[in-house]
């Protein structure tokens, strides 16, 4: 979460921001898997197909 603590940002400065905050993350990730560093099995995708527990559509 962020939270804006002093001034009035513009939505296009909120948004500049906010995007500079991801590409880093990107960025980091990428570092990561390049260093050949493993991905924590609870995040994997397909842990959750695996177990059966497929989310049922609502009506």
């Amino acid at each position: 979460m962020i939270k804006v603590v002093r001034g009035n940002p513009t939505p296009e400065e909120l948004a500049a921001a906010l995007a500079v905050v991801q590409a880093r993350a990107a960025a980091r990730g990428a570092a990561a898997r390049d260093a050949g560093e493993a991905r924590p099995e609870w995040s994997a995708p397909a842990r959750r197909l695996a177990a059966g527990r497929v989310p049922a559509p609502t009506t």
